[in-house]
């Protein structure tokens, strides 16, 4: 392993300790992780007590790709494979998920995420950046993009949301998930990995190589904590979510690219709506019987609509 220090960062969030090291391993692997599946080399950024891994493949426009619960940048995989000739793509794990780490405090909040992100973003020289979002993804990237607009050219929009997801479904999901019994669900039975990543896959059954690479962050039932935390938020970050969409109207003007699984259950058709009416420059490309996980379903799909998108 070597170390390649970074030389300050250009903003830093009042209280937060500036970046101090990018780590890069000789991949090596934890035990359940496939690296046929997932060919690419680790690096790992610190700051604030949490050390983040992240991937940085190819050259070229920069790509972001910033995932959901309780998912890690392995969803990336195959679009990064498919991109890379092309782009520099650069996927980040939140802390505690995926192999990040965070420190004891940590409170796995979306916003808390969103200023670990910034930092991240901050701390490496990100700029020109097309981000693409899912899931959770969304209200962390554009919680970054509306505060740093200028370093961002483009989003690519999955189904996700960046305001309160006022929801008669989704508020009852949140109260459930968020409370005793999802949590129970969640640190006891890994339910948001056992039955939920499948169920939001249509398209095809995952193999159990990949099942495992979503199992292996949360074999120990306190690391489970961070996936019961996105559900109750949706309703616990009503004033996170409420700023956000107040302040999306600062990049209504740059490009985006909607691609939008049709058959996901949490994120539907208001959703994409509200984005096409934000984005006054935006093509949508429907993802045909795709669900949650688009990024199972449809790489090919997405990376070929990346490749061609004229802006």
């Amino acid at each position: 392993m070597h170390l390649l220090l970074i030389a300050g960062v250009s903003k830093a969030l009042p209280g937060t300790p500036h970046c101090y090291a990018v780590r890069m391993s000789q991949n090596a692997s934890p035990a359940w992780l496939d690296r046929r599946l997932y060919p690419f080399e680790d690096r790992y950024w610190e700051t604030g007590g949490c050390r983040l891994h992240y991937i940085d493949e190819g050259a070229g426009p920069l790509l972001l790709f910033l995932h959901g619960n309780p998912t890690w940048s392995f969803l990336y995989r195959d679009i990064v494979l498919r991109l890379r000739d092309r782009f520099r793509c650069v996927a980040v794990d939140y802390p505690g998920f995926g192999l990040s780490t965070a420190p004891a405090p940590y409170g796995f909040t979306p916003e808390e995420h969103s200023k670990v992100i910034e930092q991240f973003v901050l701390g490496l020289g990100l700029r020109d950046i097309t981000m693409m979002v899912q899931d959770w993804g969304g209200p962390i990237g554009f919680g970054v993009a509306v505060q740093h607009a200028e370093l961002f050219s483009g989003f690519v929009v999955g189904n996700t949301i960046a305001w309160p997801l006022r929801d008669p479904f989704m508020e009852m999901f949140s109260r459930f998930m968020g409370g005793r019994m999802g949590r129970h669900l969640c640190v006891e039975r890994n339910f948001f990995v056992e039955r939920l990543i499948p169920a939001g896959v249509r398209r095809h059954k995952l193999a159990p190589e990949v099942m495992e690479a979503y199992r292996g962050p949360f074999q120990e039932k306190e690391s489970r904590r961070a996936t019961y935390i996105f559900p109750r938020e949706y309703l616990g970050s009503l004033d996170f979510l409420n700023r956000l969409e107040a302040e999306m109207p600062k990049l209504k003007d740059l490009p985006a690219l909607i691609v939008w699984g049709e058959r996901d259950t949490a994120f539907r058709k208001a959703q994409r709506l509200k984005f096409e009416r934000l984005f006054s420059r935006h093509r949508t490309i429907i993802l045909k019987r795709a669900a949650h996980y688009i990024q199972e379903e449809a790489p090919e799909e997405i990376a070929d609509a990346i490749r061609g998108w004229d802006r």
